[in-house]
């Protein structure tokens, strides 16, 4: 019996899989996390680290952005990939708190870090997503604070270039209380 569960576990996951079920059972599982309250965005800073602005990213249009024409805007800057679960899962909170931020106060940027041979695949994502936030792919060289162990990785950056809060996982930014720090850091 005991070698039994483990077994049909695996074969339900296989059958899933092989299904092409697999994805939308984990991302209704991720969803139903992130608006349990459980994994809700810190709204206390937990680093008191100088951001390094010295990189460039690029639109999806491709024009190049130098990071450091940034600075002296509180940033929310997200790290995703579309290969990934829990950034897809993510973006839908995002987006939400992005509708109710003012863009003159804090500055999103949502960096891919698909492969450069993927952006019709970013583009096509952003877009049957509907998202408005701004998305962006790197541009040669990240500064070594965005060589991340794992995404999805978002960091909130002061206007006076600290970096207030790093958090690595799946969160919902969508709460009032997060809103309410972000506001904060803006005045």
């Amino acid at each position: 019996m005991s070698v039994m569960k483990p077994l049909l576990w695996g074969l339900l996951v296989f059958a899933l899989y092989r299904a092409g079920a697999f994805q939308y059972v984990v991302s209704i599982a991720h969803t139903t996390v992130l608006q349990s309250g459980l994994v809700n965005a810190s709204s206390v800073g937990n680093s008191k680290t100088l951001f390094d602005y010295d990189f460039t990213i690029k639109e999806l249009s491709g024009k190049k952005v130098d990071f450091k024409e940034l600075q002296g805007k509180v940033i929310f800057l997200n790290l995703w990939a579309t290969w990934c679960g829990p950034c897809r899962s993510e973006m839908a909170s995002i987006q939400k708190l992005y509708e109710q931020v003012d863009p003159g106060k804090v500055s999103f940027v949502m960096l891919s870090l698909d492969k450069d041979s993927q952006l019709e695949k970013v583009k096509a994502y952003v877009a049957s997503r509907s998202f408005t936030f701004p998305v962006y792919m790197p541009s040669g060289y990240l500064a070594d604070q965005l060589q991340v162990p794992s995404i999805p990785t978002t960091f909130v950056i002061t206007r006076d270039g600290m970096i207030d809060l790093k958090e690595v996982g799946m969160k919902n930014y969508n709460t009032p209380k997060f809103r309410k720090y972000l506001e904060a850091l803006s005045r």
